[in-house]
Order: C-alpha cells, then sequence, then structure tokens
C-alpha cells in the first residue's frame, strides 16, 4: 500500500528548502531537501538531486524516475516553445547535420529514447523508415503522438524499456538530452547495445563541465540540477560496452541564464 504523502507539508518543506538555497544558507536547505524526501520518498520534487547540485551528500546515480515524469508532465506544452526559442536548443538539427555530413544513413529502425515532444523524430524523419519514440512522461508521448511521426510510442522509463524490450533490434539510437537526467552510464550504453544490430549506431548528447569543476569525477549534478559527465568516462564506458567511437563534438546544448551549456554530440558505432 502506497503511503500516502502529506502534500501541505511536502510543499510547505520544498518552498522552505527552495528558499534557503536561494539565500545561500547551504546547510539549512540540506536539512530542509532531507525532510521533503522523508516526506516523499519517491522524490517527486528532486530534492536528492538539488543536495547533490549544492555539493552535499552522495550524488545518486540518475535523477529519481518521479522527479523526470513529473517535470516533463508539468512542461509538456510549453516544452518546445522554451527549449527551442528560449533555450536555443538545437541538438536534433546537429545531429541531423553531422549525419549528413558523415553520410551516414538512411535507416532502417531508428529508437528515439527521451523522445519529448518529438523533436529529434521531426529531424530525422526522412532518414528513417521506421520509429520508435520512449519517454517517461506520458504528456509528452500524447504530444509527440499527435504530431503522427512514430510508427510506435512507448511510456517507459529509457533503461526499464531498454532492459525488457524483445521487439526486433535497431540500427539506429539516439538519445538526446537523456544523459542530463543520468548519473552512471552503464544501464545507458549496455541498454543501447542489447538493442542495436551489429554495426548500428548510438548517438547522444551530454552536457560537461570544466575538468577543475569534475576534479577527476566521472559525473555529477551541475548547477542546474542537470548531471554533466566528463568526457574520459564517456568514452571509456562506449569502449567497454563495445561500442567505437566515430565522433565526439564539442557542442552548446542550450542557454542558460544566457550562458551556453557545453557539452558532446558522440556518435559511435555497435561492434557486436
Amino acid at each position: 500500500m502506497a503511503k500516502k504523502i502529506d502534500e501541505e507539508a511536502l510543499g510547505e518543506a520544498y518552498n522552505r528548502a527552495l528558499a534557503l538555497e536561494k539565500a545561500g544558507d547551504v546547510d539549512a536547505a540540506v536539512a530542509a531537501y532531507e525532510e521533503v524526501l522523508a516526506l516523499d520518498p519517491d522524490d517527486h520534487g528532486g530534492a536528492a538531486v538539488r543536495i547533490a547540485a549544492m555539493g552535499r551528500g552522495e550524488t545518486p546515480v540518475k535523477a529519481p524516475d518521479a522527479y523526470v515524469e513529473t517535470l516533463f508532465d508539468q512542461h509538456a506544452e510549453v516544452f518546445e516553445d522554451v527549449l527551442v526559442e528560449q533555450l536555443g536548443y538545437h541538438v536534433p538539427m546537429l545531429v541531423r547535420q553531422r549525419l549528413q555530413a558523415l553520410k551516414l544513413g538512411p535507416f532502417k529502425r531508428l529508437l528515439d529514447l527521451g523522445c519529448g515532444t518529438g523533436l529529434t523524430g521531426g529531424a530525422l524523419r526522412d532518414l528513417c523508415a521506421d520509429m520508435t519514440g520512449i519517454d517517461i512522461s506520458e504528456k509528452m508521448v500524447e504530444i509527440a503522438h499527435e504530431k503522427d511521426l512514430y510508427e510506435t510510442l512507448f511510456v517507459a522509463e529509457v533503461e526499464d524499456f531498454l532492459d525488457d524490450n524483445d521487439e526486433e533490434a535497431f540500427d539506429f539510437i539516439a538519445a538526446t538530452d537523456v544523459l542530463p537526467y543520468l548519473g552512471a552510464l552503464e544501464p545507458l550504453f549496455f541498454g543501447a547495445a542489447e538493442n542495436l544490430t551489429p554495426g548500428g549506431l548510438f548517438i547522444f548528447s551530454s552536457e560537461t563541465l570544466p575538468e577543475e569543476i569534475l576534479a577527476g569525477r566521472a559525473y555529477m549534478v551541475g548547477p542546474h540540477q542537470r548531471f554533466a559527465h566528463a568526457d574520459a568516462y564517456v568514452r571509456e564506458r562506449l569502449t567497454a560496452t563495445g561500442f567505437e567511437l566515430i565522433e565526439i563534438s564539442d557542442i552548446n546544448v542550450r542557454m542558460e541564464n544566457g550562458q551556453p551549456t557545453p557539452g558532446h554530440l558522440v556518435i559511435a558505432r555497435y561492434n557486436g
């Protein structure tokens, strides 16, 4: 039986935590976020990620599913407008440009992980005969469905889907803007390998931070509650999982408070 959440106490603790964080009182903010976690262990508000963003506590291996689902359900209606128009997010078009420049494709079957409202699907539609989209947010999937881009859509958490899927393998898996919600990359990379045909492509974007901030860490939660990954960690995990790196490019993933967010666009081939 699911424990009933005391919404009022939760809202009070969360707002107090946000105010303390904004005021720069890290100790008190962390204590308030720990109160939030005690009231809501599934962590719909992403308290664990916010604690890590302040440099405290254990870095989670990924953002809590409940948090990612809630975040994207809440923003589904305005998602494209905010992401593309205000934050200058153009990763799907960068993917398309790199595929064309490297003369890769066309593809039989695309799996679009974290498909959201279908930005990547829209950018790649004419390069793929059959497209499957996966997203944890039901509201995002509804919007993608209305666009009639994908042959198949699933509401699922990415790693769970890759683990459970027993459909025909894909020759192309894309994961744009998925890594910022994952810390440890092993489940994603293994899952992608399991679902790709030998020679299939895996393309994804990631955010990063300068080496002096990462300080030897494989990944960490950055100041905007998203995970940043070290270039060396991404390369090493890919190789360990049977991928060969075709290209890793430095990109600006999005604008945040008027500042570019540095990241990578990675194209890898699964050797099988």
